[in-house]
Formats: structure tokens, C-alpha cells, sequence
């Protein structure tokens, strides 16, 4: 056959299949003929949310759940008992550091303890003398300014040993032995895992040295950057997936402001259901999903022909099938989310929708 005879019938083809696709005539195609063609028979699978778009994101902890643990004091690390990824409990034991620091804070404090004892005892016998009219008034007011400036003296001490780590427990033993304690013990501050180790033993660290990042990924959120050009399509409430993965999230934050840096906005969003396969710190994929008022379907690219920029789909009858248009909402890992004229409850071409078209081009072979 010349070429000019040939583009003439594909020409005539086309011509064809836009009369049967505009008419929805039938396409007849026998039993045998369809499974020929491989073509596989399904129903449309209903959905309630039409992807958006997608966007780079990356796994974070929430604020109110991530803990620096630091050191108070200043000192020689002995000894770091976590390592990254260790589950640990709320006041375990994480770390300890010799501090002379620590040292000077439980003596003075001892001073300031000795010296109360002191205060009190005079005051009280200057009470008593006060009443025996054997001191003046005066003399009583004095003795009292010092006990309160010795209550003071002792509670900001005790404070201040507090705030170094000392725990209520060695407060009580210094209180009824006097004994010093030369180590400062690092604890956890909440319950949760170790995701980062700052410090080694043996080195000495100044106050406020970070030595382990601590975090309860009981729950995590997502940053996801949105194009500027794309802000004005989601809104609060929003479905997030993570490509390659079942983790699912909701939209709970839109930022008021534009990263100059790339002319991205902020999204924060709250990770509902959180598989073991991501991980805090991790980037990913992620689209948007957004709850259609419409009757829409999940179909298979494959099922899905295109002619003249319209979109159809091939719904079973009796004796083939007839073409239906459809409008694409969105689309995700192979499959296009659809709305169209149709109950939802047809038989339909769920493969090789391309086969069906050049079936009816003429291209193909049915037999």
C-alpha cells in the first residue's frame, strides 16, 4: 500500500473515532475480541480527596516535644551512657561530669545552712531577753534582719544546686551528712529517644554545653514548601501523603510569609498516621489532597484514552463499548482521579484503553 493511501486511512480513522467518541456510538466488540486485547473488566473505585499537587517536605519534630539536654556546670565528661537512637525514660541517668563548680555551689551552701542555724539561735534567745527586758527592742530587730538574711542566703543556694542537677534525693543526704558530691548527673528531661549525641567522654565542657538532642516522636510534623503560585489552592484541613509511603498527615499551619530565598510558603503539617519508614530530619515527597464536593473515581492511566484534548474512559454494554467523557482532577502514581457523567456503578475498561482506540482506528487487531 502507498504511504498516501495509508496516512489517507489512519486520516479517515481519526475521523472516525471522533464521530464514535462525540455520538458515544457503540463500539462492538465480541467477548473473544476483548480478551484478545487483554482488555480487563472493573468498576470505578470512588474517592473523597483529588490530589493537588506535590511539594519537597521534610520530617520534624514539634517544638514543645524536642529537649536540648546541656550541661550546668563546668567539667570533665566521665562518662555518656546514650548513644543516637536509645529509648530512654523520663530522669534517666544520660550522662556524668566532674565539676569543681559543683563542689564550691554544696559548700557554700553548707556555709549558708551553718550560718542560718547560727541566725536562728540568736534571735530566738534574743526574743527571750527582749521579753526578760534585758536588750531592747532594737537589739531583738537586728537579731531578726539577720535570720532573714540567712533564710535567703540558704534558699538561693539550694536553688542554685537545683538548677546544676542535684536532685532532691542528694539534697537531703548533703543536708543530713555534709558530704560533698564532686559529679554532676546529666538526666533526661522527658521520656523518648536520643537523635543526636553532641559530646564525648573525656573532654571538659564549659556551663550550658549541649550534649544531647532528645525528642518524643509520639508525634511528628511535616515542612512542606509550597510554591507561592500555589498557595491560593490549599487551605487548613488539607490531606498530605508522603510518596513511596503510607504516612499521612494534615495540614494545621499556613505561614503569613514568603521565603525569599526560594518564593516558597511554609506548611506545617501533622503527621496522622506515622509508619516506621520515615524518620525525624528526613526529606520527601509529598502531595496534597483536597476533598472534591463532586462524584469523583480513581481509574488507571491505562484506562484513560485521549483524542482532540478531550478524555474518555470505555464503559462495558452488551455487545462492546461506548466511550464516556471524563474530566481529570488530579493525578497520583499511575492513576488519575475523574469525574464524569456516569452512577459510578458501570463496567468499565480498567486497561489498555489504547488498544480499545486503535481498535476502532482501524490500527489494531481484535481477532
Amino acid at each position: 500500500m502507498k504511504m498516501k493511501n495509508w496516512l489517507l486511512l489512519i486520516a479517515l480513522g481519526f475521523t472516525v473515532i471522533g464521530t464514535v467518541l462525540a455520538d458515544e456510538n457503540l463500539i462492538q466488540l465480541s467477548q473473544q475480541q476483548i480478551d484478545n486485547l487483554g482488555i480487563k473488566i472493573g468498576k470505578l473505585e470512588p474517592v473523597s480527596h483529588v490530589p493537588l499537587f506535590t511539594a519537597p517536605a521534610k520530617v520534624i519534630v514539634p517544638p514543645s516535644r524536642e529537649f536540648i539536654v546541656s550541661t550546668t556546670q563546668a567539667g570533665l565528661i566521665v562518662k555518656m551512657n546514650a548513644s543516637v537512637g536509645d529509648k530512654v525514660v523520663k530522669g534517666e541517668v544520660l550522662g556524668l561530669i566532674n565539676s569543681p563548680d559543683l563542689l564550691a555551689l554544696q559548700s557554700n551552701y553548707l556555709k549558708a545552712v551553718g550560718a542560718l542555724k547560727l541566725a536562728s539561735a540568736t534571735y530566738n534567745r534574743d526574743k527571750t531577753l527582749r521579753k526578760e527586758g534585758v536588750i531592747s527592742g532594737r537589739g531583738e530587730q537586728e537579731s531578726f534582719s539577720r535570720y532573714n538574711t540567712s533564710t535567703i542566703e540558704v534558699n538561693q543556694a539550694r536553688q542554685l544546686l537545683q538548677i546544676a542537677g542535684m536532685p532532691a534525693s542528694e539534697m537531703r543526704q548533703l543536708d543530713s551528712t555534709g558530704q560533698l558530691a564532686s559529679q554532676v548527673t546529666i538526666r533526661s528531661p522527658i521520656a523518648g529517644r536520643v537523635i543526636e549525641r553532641m559530646a564525648v567522654s573525656g573532654t571538659h565542657v564549659d556551663p550550658l554545653t549541649p550534649l544531647y538532642r532528645v525528642a518524643n516522636l509520639d508525634e511528628l510534623w511535616l515542612e512542606i514548601n509550597i510554591p507561592q503560585e500555589r498557595i491560593g489552592d490549599i487551605k487548613i484541613g488539607d490531606q498530605v501523603q508522603v510518596e513511596n509511603g503510607s504516612a499521612k498527615a494534615e495540614i494545621k499551619l499556613l505561614s503569613q510569609s514568603v521565603n525569599p530565598d526560594n518564593q516558597t510558603i511554609l506548611a506545617k503539617a501533622i503527621v496522622i498516621d506515622s509508619p516506621s519508614t520515615i524518620r525525624v530530619g528526613q526529606k520527601a515527597t509529598i502531595q496534597i489532597f483536597q476533598t472534591s464536593d463532586a462524584n469523583t473515581y480513581k481509574m488507571p492511566d491505562v484506562a484513560i484514552a485521549h483524542h482532540e484534548g478531550k478524555t474518555y474512559i470505555f464503559i462495558k454494554g452488551k455487545d462492546g463499548f461506548k466511550a464516556s467523557q471524563v474530566a481529570i482532577l488530579g493525578k497520583q502514581a499511575g492513576n488519575s482521579v475523574i469525574t464524569g457523567n456516569f452512577t459510578g456503578d458501570e463496567d468499565v475498561a480498567i486497561n489498555n484503553a489504547s488498544a480499545i482506540k486503535a481498535t476502532m482506528l482501524g490500527l489494531g487487531n481484535a481477532e
